[in-house]
């Protein structure tokens, strides 16, 4: 199985033209979160028009994962905590987005939503609960928002880290975790696009400018996650 991941795509039309497009030669696309921006001239409920429409377009060449980030939410949830209902609507077909998960293969993907309070973490921490039950031989998250005690969660400045998904790693143990949200996590000095919280790889593939995002591709079949970096490439291995 090959899998494309990329985060923070901001509402940038022709990444997502390259996405559909690269789409092709994988079985699963994973967004990891920002679809939308919020600093967008275009209202959000535009952006969420065209947005929906690119993931249908993906979804016919692939299996599309689509994790909500803080530029997505569009107004509170029934806990009164903010949400981003569009992401949780319910979708057919190839899309799975906030709070779903699917199995490939042997593969399960949990897709987990941004959360705003409590309310909303707690409905996270059920939502792995579950999923974990049945696991099959690999299980991977897509989650927003890097884990505490990984260099995935340095800017070059400060550090931003979820202390509540590191506690759920060591907890469960997934394979792979996707994640963004730091954008320059990458290319900063300390910084990196991968780390491991012990057995678990974890991956947050940066945002540049260029008509291609930065993105890693998962090849289960190979062993090897590569990195496009737009000015740098490295492959390492998915056992640590």
């Amino acid at each position: 199985m090959r899998v494309l991941a990329v985060a923070d795509l901001h509402y940038r039309l022709r990444h997502y033209d390259w996405l559909v497009t690269a789409a092709r030669d994988v079985d699963v696309v994973a967004i990891a979160g920002d679809l939308a921006d919020v600093a967008s001239p275009v209202p959000l409920d535009v952006q969420v028009v065209v947005l929906d429409d690119y993931l249908e377009r993906l979804a016919d060449q692939a299996v599309v994962l689509a994790a909500s980030g803080n530029h997505d939410l569009d107004g509170p949830g029934e806990h009164g905590e903010q949400v981003a209902g569009w992401l949780r609507r319910p979708r057919t077909g190839a899309v799975h987005t906030d709070l779903t998960s699917v199995d490939v293969g042997d593969t399960r993907f949990t897709v987990c939503p941004w959360w705003d309070g409590p309310a909303s973490r707690d409905v996270v921490a059920r939502q792995l609960a579950t999923a974990a039950n049945d696991r099959p031989a690999r299980w991977v998250w897509v989650y927003h928002s890097p884990p505490a005690g990984t260099v995935l969660c340095r800017d070059g400045r400060r550090e931003f880290p979820d202390h509540d998904l590191a506690g759920w790693i060591a907890e469960h143990q997934p394979d792979v975790v996707l994640c963004g949200h730091i954008h320059q996590a990458p290319w900063v000095d300390g910084g990196g696009w991968h780390a491991r919280l012990g057995t678990t790889l974890v991956i947050n593939p940066g945002r540049q400018v260029g008509p291609v995002p930065p993105h890693v591709t998962l090849d289960t079949d190979a062993g090897t996650a590569e990195w496009f970096g737009v000015f740098d490439t490295e492959t390492i291995e998915l056992a640590g």
